[in-house]
């Protein structure tokens, strides 16, 4: 059968009660998820593809993705029948027609992602799944300093998982910054929050995971902030300091 339409959804999720994007068996995926409730509506089998990974317990404020149907339910019913069908962790926020040529990750020209990062010597039960709560203060000169060494184009070998299978280790960071602000979120009083963004034509697996986990290092004073240069120099993901944990991970947006 020749599908005629080939719609784009742009999707918002909370990751932290699915095993990342990508369909896996015995686990709860945000796609196996959204494949299930599409399936429902047109009928038939379809496959639908991600702009890219997300791994366990990373959230998407904007993720892109494509399927093919000859339904013709129209778009305003996609968006309504599918977020009626959906648990409320997951939500469509708009369907596209698009070009029956367009991939949502092979057309994908730059990816955005944040990172939070919470100071707080207290317990936070509301935001300890959305937000790394570490208890330092942390010096935003210094890891700002640290980040424009990443910027541009390099070879990441240095934050990329151990053991990850590429055919190249090479991206090109366009833009990054650090953002310090005061986080509102549920508390009767304020604390600081710090915002790393994060564009690029394409990512490592934990690529801005070891990032964040180098410049939160960088922020307590532990590491000088000319370390970001030298891991990256060195090529070598041992040399990098721990993983940042997923749950303050976003993705922002994908550009076409």
């Amino acid at each position: 059968m020749e599908f005629m339409r080939n719609i784009k959804l742009s999707i918002s999720y909370d990751g932290s009660n699915y095993h990342g994007w990508q369909k896996q068996p015995g686990v709860a995926t945000v796609q196996e998820t959204l494949e299930h409730a599409i399936q429902k509506m047109v009928g038939h089998k379809i496959n639908l593809v991600g702009s890219g990974r997300t791994d366990a317990g990373v959230h998407a404020i904007c993720q892109s993705a494509n399927f093919f149907t000859n339904s013709g339910i129209p778009l305003h019913g996609f968006e309504k029948g599918l977020n009626s069908l959906l648990p409320p962790d997951i939500s469509v926020l708009e369907a596209q027609d698009v070009p029956k040529d367009f991939h949502a990750r092979k057309n994908a020209l730059a990816k955005s992602y944040m990172y939070r990062i919470v100071i707080s010597d207290k317990r936070l039960p509301l935001i300890y799944r959305r937000a790394w709560i570490v208890r330092e203060r942390l010096d935003l000169k210094d890891m700002t300093l640290a980040a424009k060494a990443l910027k541009g184009r390099h070879d990441f070998s240095s934050f990329m998982a151990a053991g990850s299978s590429v055919r190249t280790t090479i991206r090109q960071i366009n833009h990054i910054e650090i953002r310090k602000t005061i986080c509102h979120e549920y508390l009767p009083f304020e604390i600081e929050e710090y915002q790393i963004r994060v564009k690029a034509n394409g990512f490592l697996k934990y690529m801005v995971r070891n990032i964040t986990g180098l410049l939160k290092e960088i922020g307590t004073g532990r590491l000088q902030w000319q370390m970001a240069s030298r891991v990256l120099a060195a090529r070598d993901r041992t040399v990098a300091p721990a993983t940042a944990p997923a749950y303050g991970l976003y993705l922002e947006q994908v550009e076409y």
